[in-house]
């Protein structure tokens, strides 16, 4: 008998993961209900459940499992997740069939892959004319998104030059930009193969091996349904389109699956995601569609909206639920929102965690800036995947100087400034006052007199090198000595033992001067982890690299090269680490748009800031070059400006919509004449600003700024 699946579909909020769940909830009552003889053989299969990011991946999973109480085996995946580990566990078959190296594959991070292709690419003979047309950085990243993109629409590599002339080759464009396109796809090819001879995978590569080689392997598949038996697949419109050809693999022998669909979503459309394509599942589904019936600002407002954006509706007076506030400065609107919010808290109007900050792009300024205000009035605020460059932290800086104080030949990355500051952090007390034994001003003295330039062996000298080292006091010369008697010994025991590499190093400075992970608050904690994780796969890489081919590079050089890679700043932690995404319980939410609508939560009040600002109609972060030309729906023509506008509009309709849905009492559109930069701003939701009632609050005016001060 024919086992129909089923596609449920529905915009923002109209209870689609619910549906879902309870389908789940159907299927296992169902297997529990077979006969006894076949329950060995039912429950040696488990359930496939995909969600499209690691944090509802989280929600999905516990709500899945308390449903059915534990009873049937759950594997909750994302879909880069999924098919990352399968080529991992599958990789056997993909080296048999390319008569690669048998070796253990290495994924690659993002940062490391972007250094080791850089390194690779500069030997081409015509890189640095290439790199006239454009940064050296850029040009690679883009280049490296590229494969992803390919690999994650079903690409061939080889199509990619191809793809590039056709798509952004118009009347207008040079013989030079044409060349570095057709560059890219010979230069991707070059990269894919030398990363495939050592036993190393990225995130593109990765997408290639399974579509291309993986997926269409008839042994795989046989694996595939013998271990998964049915797929819950929520928020289909955020895959990618090689998703859909393993959703049809296994419904095609025999899978039962449930999907979801938001025509609203399409919040990863330009980041691999290709929901159109993925949309035509639903041709082999029974359908079912959901209406609206939470109670949010969508139903009220959101088909006006729109028509107000996109400048076919004018003189239109949005309802009272939607206010805009609006100032002179970008400072005192900050302030505003501030004292507002502030007001309705302390009078119990609502409660913080009912509140969202949302902006098209959350600077420093303004995160700092409300994080401060509303922390002074006792209202915590949660940003949700706030990431910050390791090198800002002065410990992992202070780790760095260490080690270039330890091995030879990296004098040249050690100053007097990075010696103070080392001084200053490695004398902290080990206790919950973290008091510096050795204060800014000594240890800036300290270095001045003690330290000493050497091209291969920069060394602190004794304490009594320094004129008047009895004025530095006990306390201070005392943790002085024990910070240069421990790196000299392990100067010493580096050039004894060869296996002391800097991951172990790094390990045991700080055990020795940061103390354990007791004393340690969680934000420190987590930019240590990130730190020796990103360490340990630095070394990993680089013994690989040595494995396959002769090196005739030094430690100290590679050392040098770890030292320079997190300076840059592409490596990032989390400094508020409680919860990666979710905002704990009782804080304010505050996120760009991007990172509101991956959340796929829902909030009484809702402060849209920068509401004018242009970013509002722009991909932005959230659009990877030449995109659009990987979507299935291309068909060869030349992409043209005009179809950039109207892909924008589209987005802007679907952030109206689906923002809307997910306020249920009021929205303010914070508006300032000037933004961040000093520049004016007429973004896009600029008529909904006038369209808006104006907020007027004397408590804000006339008390707001004094009492946040």
């Amino acid at each position: 008998m024919l086992i129909l699946s089923f596609w449920i579909a529905g915009a923002t909020r109209t209870g689609k993961t619910s549906r879902l769940v309870t389908e789940f909830c159907s299927w296992v009552r169902t297997q529990l209900l077979k006969p006894k003889l076949k329950m060995p053989q039912h429950f040696t299969a488990a359930v496939l459940v995909f969600t499209a990011n690691n944090e509802n991946r989280r929600e999905l999973s516990d709500r899945l499992v308390l449903a059915v109480e534990g009873t049937y085996p759950v594997v909750c995946k994302t879909p880069v997740g999924f098919i990352s580990d399968e080529v991992m566990l599958f990789f056997p078959l993909i080296f048999e069939e390319l008569n690669l190296k048998a070796q253990f594959p290495l994924r690659l991070r993002p940062e490391t892959e972007q250094e080791l292709a850089t390194q690779l690419w500069r030997n081409q003979p015509d890189w640095q004319d290439l790199c006239e047309f454009d940064h050296e950085y850029r040009l690679v990243r883009q280049t490296l998104d590229l494969m992803q993109l390919a690999g994650a629409s079903g690409v061939p590599i080889e199509d990619i030059s191809v793809i590039l002339r056709q798509g952004l080759s118009g009347p207008n464009s040079d013989d030079n930009q044409s060349l570095v396109h057709q560059r890219m796809g010979e230069l991707l090819c070059l990269w894919r193969s030398w990363c495939l001879d050592r036993g190393l995978l990225t995130y593109g590569l990765i997408y290639e091996l399974y579509w291309r080689y993986l997926l269409p392997n008839p042994k795989y598949q046989q694996h595939l349904i013998n271990r998964y038996q049915a797929i819950f697949a929520d928020n289909l419109d955020d895959y990618p389109a090689i998703a859909r050809d393993l959703f049809e693999v296994m419904l095609n022998r025999g899978a039962f699956g449930v999907f979801t669909y938001n025509p609203d979503g399409k919040i990863r459309l330009g980041l691999n995601a290709d929901p159109d394509y993925l949309a035509g599942l639903a041709e082999r589904c029974q359908t079912e569609k959901l209406a609206t019936t939470a109670n949010n600002l969508m139903v009220e407002f959101a088909d006006t909206a729109v028509d107000l954006v996109t400048e076919q509706a004018y003189l239109v007076t949005a309802p009272e639920t939607i206010q805009s506030l609006q100032t002179i400065s970008r400072a005192e609107l900050l302030r505003q929102t501030a004292a507002i919010i502030v007001k309705a808290v302390q009078q119990q109007q609502i409660h913080p965690s009912e509140i969202a900050i949302i902006a098209p792009g959350l600077d420093e300024i303004a995160r700092y800036s409300l994080i401060e205000i509303l922390a002074a009035q006792g209202i915590p605020v949660t940003p949700l995947n706030e990431q910050r460059p390791l090198i800002s932290s002065p410990l992992v800086r202070s780790l760095l100087t260490l080690l270039g104080l330890v091995y030879t030949d990296l004098s040249r990355l050690v100053d007097l400034d990075s010696i103070a500051e080392m001084l200053t952090v490695f004398s902290q007390t080990q206790d919950n006052q973290g008091i510096s034994q050795i204060d800014p001003v000594r240890a800036g003295l300290i270095a001045d007199y003690c330290y000493h330039f050497d091209p291969e062996h920069p060394y602190l000298s004794p304490v009594e090198s320094f004129p008047r080292w009895d004025r530095l006091g006990h306390q201070a010369t005392n943790a002085y000595e024990k910070i240069v008697n421990w790196i000299e010994a392990s100067k010493v025991r580096q050039q004894q033992q060869s296996f002391l590499t800097p991951t172990i190093l790094l390990s045991e400075a700080i055990e020795h001067f940061l103390g354990n992970s007791s004393s340690l608050s969680s934000d420190k904690l987590a930019v240590l982890r990130e730190l020796m994780e990103t360490a340990q796969h630095f070394w990993e890489v680089d013994r690989r690299l040595r494995q396959n081919e002769p090196s005739f590079q030094t430690q100290a050089n590679t050392v040098a090269q770890f030292i320079q890679l997190l300076r840059r700043g592409t490596i990032t932690a989390n400094p508020r680490p409680m919860r990666q995404f979710f905002p704990k319980a009782g804080a304010i939410t505050l996120a760009t748009v991007f990172q509101y609508r991956s959340l796929r939560s829902s909030h009484r009040w809702q402060f849209w800031l920068d509401a004018s600002s242009p970013l509002w109609s722009q991909g932005g972060a959230a659009t990877l070059f030449a995109a659009p030309l990987f979507l299935k729906q291309w068909r060869g023509r030349t992409w043209m400006p005009e179809d950039e506008h109207e892909m924008d509009q589209e987005r802007l309709a679907r952030i109206l919509r689906d923002v809307l849905a997910r306020a249920s009492e009021k929205i303010f559109l914070c508006h300032s004449d000037l933004g961040v930069n000093g520049t004016e701003q007429a973004g896009a939701l600029l008529p909904l600003v006038h369209a808006a009632t104006q907020y007027v609050d004397s408590f804000s005016n006339q008390h707001g700024s004094a009492a946040l001060r």
